[in-house]
């Protein structure tokens, strides 16, 4: 049976108010980060540190990051999800095992609302052209298997007008930057792709477009796009 909030509290020797407080700090950081990097990741470390900077009970920050997810939900309507960080299939594979499990969890945060309502009344309409070129981009790499060597991804998005040489594109502004964001928030991870010509740059999909969620509209927005090519080639 899992314990009561009281029962975790006397386990670490904390008063209600002092745990407040820290969940109150952590929600706080993790509104405030995900403003203020275009909603990247946020390491279970950072949260953790905001807990043991005047703590030491072991268990604390594991029952104070859980107590911001609960308040999150039920106060902000935002669902605080973890997500594992995925490792490069190629290249650095060294380099990532090393990697610790708590080096490797981080979140975002992902409204509760239903999709029209966000649209309607939350959306920045500011911000909602990123999320388009972030769904296009995944979607590619996605109909290309997880991987795609960087020539051929810029290749498909010459097609559409974006160009790598293009530092002020009207609504996306620098595309090349456009592009380092979606690595930076985790949907893609760049690395060394073995190509034709050896090992090439290229982009996997990373955690967050992996997750449940994104993956999941990602592959019913594909499958829409496929049945009405399927459509149109049926009518001609």
């Amino acid at each position: 049976m899992m314990a009561t909030g009281n029962e975790d509290l006397s386990q670490v020797d904390l008063s209600t108010e002092e745990k407040d407080k820290l969940v109150a700090e952590v929600i706080r950081y993790v509104l405030f980060k995900t403003h203020q990097n275009s909603g990247c990741p946020i390491k279970r470390e950072e949260l953790t540190q905001i807990v043991t900077k005047n703590y030491r009970q072991r268990s604390l920050p594991a029952l104070v990051i859980n107590e911001a997810i609960k308040k999150l939900s039920s106060i902000f309507g935002y669902e605080m999800r973890e997500l594992q960080r995925s490792r490069p299939s190629t290249a650095a594979q060294g380099h990532s095992s090393q990697q610790s499990n708590a080096d490797a969890k981080s979140y975002v945060i992902i409204s509760q609302l239903p999709a029209e309502i966000y649209g309607k009344y939350v959306e920045d309409v500011n911000t909602a052209h990123l999320t388009g070129f972030t769904f296009v981009v995944i979607s590619i790499v996605h109909l290309s298997g997880g991987k795609i060597l960087e020539e051929t991804l810029w290749r498909h998005l010459h097609r559409m007008g974006l160009h790598e040489t293009d530092e002020s594109h009207p609504v996306l502004g620098n595309i090349k930057q456009a592009l380092e964001t979606l690595v930076q928030q985790r949907y893609l991870q760049k690395g060394k792709l073995s190509g034709p010509e050896g090992n090439t740059s290229g982009y996997e999909l990373a955690e967050r477009a992996l997750d449940g969620p994104v993956s999941d509209r990602i592959k019913d927005y594909v499958s829409k796009v496929v049945k009405k090519d399927v459509a149109a080639v049926d009518i001609d």
